[in-house]
Order: structure tokens, then sequence, then C-alpha cells
């Protein structure tokens, strides 16, 4: 016994990704529907051992399923999802159009799975932005422990974070860098991406902070605490697959660096790498198909009275978007909905 799954956006990174995740997990699934638009309708995607071709979403039934997983943009998730939502089908939304709905459950499993039950409000549950989720699954049990006050952070986001597009230019750039002739323009971010980072993820805002950076406040404190105060400097880098970020978090109470890693150690989603020696710690190409937030660099922020700095590694792909979705779902299965 198991339940009705759809995923919406089968043909994306993202999507192909919750498949696989799925298909790993061994979620209990009694029957799989893959979705995408029209244009991609009949293309083929794994779901373990079996190939599936994709329905056309525009035409799609959502009456009887259970669950379906989106991975498909704002405009799209707005004109479907509420559709899936009418039909008794509960949606686990990656895109960020739910994300601040105060009627919608924004979760990650290890921080806040107790607000699953709130998907009853609009049969829908948002997944948090790829950078947020990471930092608060190791932020959380430090939390606990000492009550964070404040969080400076900035991050090191791959380009998979802005599709497959970007991990074509990132490619073809640093080909093209290497054949006179061959240099290749940017057209999906602002600046060259090779060989470069870029201090701009989204818009910018009035303030002067991008939405990337304007997200990560917003969602850790729904998150997390609407107490604690975040600043965020979002940068892309010329890696494929991973985010990588520079933590350093003040607490009200003081905490040592030794116990916060013993911590950390025993916390739900996280690995501590963290050795003082050369290659002692994560970069995000070690990290890509694994599940875990890894952290490492764990040390005393000697500028402050209660600090710490941390490095935070994830594969933006899993963790950051579909790993955090199906683990939603396993949390919804085993407190909210019944099998079969």
């Amino acid at each position: 016994m198991g339940y009705k799954v759809v995923v919406v956006g089968a043909t994306g990174n993202v999507g192909k990704e919750m498949l696989n995740i799925l298909a790993e997990r061994e979620f209990p699934v009694d029957a799989i529907a893959a979705l995408a638009s029209r244009k991609s309708l009949g293309t083929e995607v794994s779901f373990g051992d079996r190939t599936l071709k994709t329905l056309d979403l525009d035409t799609f039934d959502f009456t009887g399923w259970d669950i379906a997983l989106f991975a498909i943009g704002s405009d799209a998730t707005k004109i479907y999802a509420p559709k899936a939502a009418a039909s008794g089908c509960v949606v686990i939304d990656n895109s960020s159009l739910y994300r601040y709905d105060p009627d919608i459950p924004l979760i990650v499993p290890e921080v806040n799975a107790d607000d699953v039950v709130r998907y009853k409000n609009k049969m829908i549950i948002a997944n948090p932005n790829c950078s947020t989720a990471q930092m608060v699954v190791a932020l959380k049990p430090l939390h606990d422990r000492a009550r964070i006050k404040r969080v400076v952070v900035s991050t090191y986001q791959s380009v998979s974070g802005t599709g497959k597009e970007a991990m074509d230019e990132l490619w073809n750039q640093t080909k093209g860098m290497y054949v006179p002739g061959q240099e290749v323009a940017p057209k999906v971010y602002p600046k060259q991406i090779a060989f470069n980072v870029i201090p701009h993820i989204d818009v910018f805002l009035d303030s002067g902070e991008t939405k990337e950076e304007w997200k990560m406040v917003a969602e850790t404190k729904k998150i997390l605490d609407p107490k604690i105060k975040v600043t965020a400097t979002c940068v892309r880098v010329p890696v494929f697959v991973g985010h990588s970020e520079s933590i350093n978090i003040e607490t009200e109470d003081f905490l040592d660096w030794q116990e916060a890693q013993d911590i950390l150690r025993e916390a739900p989603g996280v690995l501590v790498i963290d050795k003082r020696e050369p290659g002692g710690y994560m970069t995000p190409v070690e990290c890509v198909g694994e599940y875990a937030t890894y952290v490492s660099r764990i040390r005393q922020d000697s500028t402050i009275d209660n600090g710490l700095n941390l490095w935070c590694v994830s594969d933006n792909l899993r963790k950051g978007a579909a790993l955090n979705a199906v683990q939603i779902a396993e949390v919804l299965g085993s407190r909210c909905l019944k099998k079969g």
C-alpha cells in the first residue's frame, strides 16, 4: 500500500532529481505520473528501473492523486497548483510562489516538521529556497542550545540553481576561453560566469539587496524564529552543482566551538567534516549526489562575546530542492495521509 504521486516538471533538473530520490528512498508509491509542458510531451524520464513517458500538464486530472511534487516556475505553478489542490491532491511546491503566504507552511523537516499539519489550510506546502534550506538545517540545533540572535551569511551558489541553460553557459564559456574566436558572450547571467564570481542573484530591490538575499532573511525567520536577525550576501560562482555558505552567528548564550561541533555531529541531516588540516573540510564537488548538509570550519569568532563561524555545503538540487520536497512528502505520509 502506498500513495499516488505526481511529479510536475519531470524533465527539468529538479524534477529528475525528485524522481531519482523517490526511487532511492523507496517512497511508497502505488502509482506515479511524470508531467511536463506540451513541448516536452512524451519525453522519457527514469524512475528507478522504470522508464516513464511524460504526460501533458495542461490536460492532466489530479483527482484521485495523493501528492504532487511541483518543480516548475512560479508563473506555471500559479495556474496548476490550485487546480491540483482543489482536486484533493496535496501540493509540495518548489517555487517561491507560496513561501511567504502566512497560511501555507514552509517546511524543512529537520527544523519544523510539526508545521506540516497546516497543509490543510490550502492543501499546499512550500519548499524553501535552496540556500535557506541548508543553512537552517545547520542553525536549528545550535539555536536550540544557545538561542541565535544574529546571522551574517555569504553564499557561493552554483549555476545549477539557475537551470540547465546556466550550466550550459558555464560549460561553453569555459571551453571558449581556450579556443580563440569561440568566446561565448553572457546570456543567462549579466556578466561572464566562467572564471568569475557574480554578486547578484535574482532581481535588485529598492533596499539595494537582491531578492535572493531577501528570501534568505524572510524564510529563515518563518522556518526557524522570527526574532533572529539575518543579513545575507548571495554570490553566483562557477560551480556546476553544490552551494556553499560562510555563516557567522551570534548567540545569546556562550557556545564553545567544540560543543557546537558535538551538537552538530548529532543533528539530523548534518554531517560534520572538520579537521583542522589541509583538506579537512567539505567542498561542493564532494557533496554532489549526497543527502547531507555538511558543516566544516567550526570556530570561535573572537570579535564578539558569543560568536561562531562555520562553513556549510550541500547539493542544491538535492537538499536545496528535490530531497527536501521528498522528505516533506515522507513526513506528510507518516503523519497525515492514509495509504492506498
